[in-house]
């Protein structure tokens, strides 16, 4: 016991050097209140997908406001450069042009609830939630291609295992977490396909993206 809890000290102290390093460093290279602001918005991401949704918000908001009160130029050109990179790769993405496009500052989206039509679609936001549940989905064509992306985004998609499912997503500051692999920390990016992907009768492709997200895709 005495050995173990020595063992836990031991790495406890080493992740507090090492978070103080990291600290330091971008600190030095970013700045104190940009690193604030993004402390501050994971923590509000974490928060409402704790179903603490107003605090969440608050936080998030916060995070916002410090961005853009002192780093309005940065946040816009990050804004914008999303925006440019959403566009290029919905049309390259998607086929033809029969995919449903959205685009907003906010959004709150719940899908699964009760049936629902899938159908090709693109959507973009600054900071938004996304809960999607493809159990109760009906799926009109072979293969499905759903992009999400934006700057803050809190994902959640729930897939049947009757439902092939091709994911290639990138967080740049967060989380990703599809089946049972898992990515976090600066700069993830992780690509899945089902084992049964080519043989089934549906399949769903996720494309995601976010500059600070948290993302959780469950196959069931």
């Amino acid at each position: 016991m005495g050995e173990e809890t020595k063992n836990n000290r031991s790495r406890n102290t080493a992740l507090v050097l090492i978070g103080a390093g990291l600290f330091l460093l971008l600190d030095h290279t970013i700045g104190f209140f940009p690193i604030l602001a993004i402390i501050l918005v994971l923590l509000g991401i974490h928060r409402v997908r704790s179903r603490k949704e107003r605090k969440g918000y608050v936080l998030i908001g916060i995070g916002a406001v410090i961005l853009f009160g002192d780093h309005i130029t940065i946040v816009f050109s990050i804004v914008l450069i999303s925006l440019g990179l959403f566009f290029i790769r919905s049309k390259q993405v998607h086929k033809d042009d029969t995919y449903i496009q959205k685009q907003k500052l906010m959004d709150s989206v719940r899908l699964g609830r009760e049936p629902w039509i899938l159908r090709n679609s693109s959507t973009w936001y600054i900071i938004g939630e996304t809960y999607i549940d493809l159990s109760l989905a009906i799926l009109e064509q072979k293969e499905t291609t759903l992009i999400l992306q934006g700057v803050v985004g809190d994902v959640d998609i729930k897939v049947p295992d009757d439902i092939g499912v091709s994911v290639a997503t990138s967080v740049t500051f967060g989380q990703i977490q599809v089946a049972n692999e898992k990515e976090s920390g600066v700069m993830n990016k992780l690509t899945w396909q089902s084992p049964n992907y080519e043989h089934c009768d549906h399949r769903v492709k996720l494309v995601l993206s976010y500059i600070v997200g948290d993302i959780k895709i469950k196959v069931m």
